[in-house]
């Protein structure tokens, strides 16, 4: 059961000329800046991650402005936790629950899952918040994903999930989200 006190939001390279050759790309832009401003509203901690952007560019603006105050964690490394000022900051922060968000789900976001599991982390990847160059991409990745063990959820089911109850301040905030 995933839980707001317990998750971290992590956001995986959305970024550049790359970040527009994404399958059904404006989905999944709405899709990831849905995960980041509920995860602003839930309380939970964001990791925004860009891989070598000096080469392939910074965030798209799109997702860049629900970012807006925050520094992204540069990495060369495919998965996030091969960036050692990533796990710097997720170690301390004693969430054992990663969200996980952005591209290519066949690389990066896949490699990611690969490093954390063995780490002790529940991995929740948010399937329509992660894409790939094309379907098939994508599809391999969630596949791959799954079966190294870790959930696979949509914006919705996870936010709510975290809610539990459909009341209070915090769900009409996300109501307002996932419109």
């Amino acid at each position: 059961m995933l839980k707001a006190d317990q998750a971290v939001l992590v956001v995986v390279d959305v970024q550049g000329r790359l970040a527009s050759l994404m399958y059904q790309k404006d989905e999944f832009y709405r899709n990831v800046r849905r995960m980041i401003e509920a995860a602003k509203v839930l309380d939970i901690p964001i990791l925004w991650n860009e891989q070598l952007p000096d080469k392939l560019g910074n965030t798209v603006p799109e997702v860049a402005e629900a970012l807006a105050g925050m520094t992204p964690l540069v990495k060369s490394s495919f998965s996030c936790c091969g960036n050692d000022n990533f796990m710097a900051r997720l170690k301390p922060l004693r969430r054992k629950q990663v969200l996980l968000v952005g591209m290519e789900t066949h690389v990066c976001v896949y490699q990611t899952v690969l490093d954390l599991i063995p780490l002790g982390f529940e991995v929740h990847l948010v399937s329509d918040a992660v894409s790939s160059r094309s379907l098939d991409n994508k599809q391999a990745g969630i596949n791959a994903i799954r079966d190294l063990g870790a959930c696979v959820t949509s914006v919705e089911m996870c936010l709510f999930e975290m809610l539990r109850v459909a009341q209070g301040d915090k769900f009409k905030q996300i109501i307002q989200i996932v419109k």
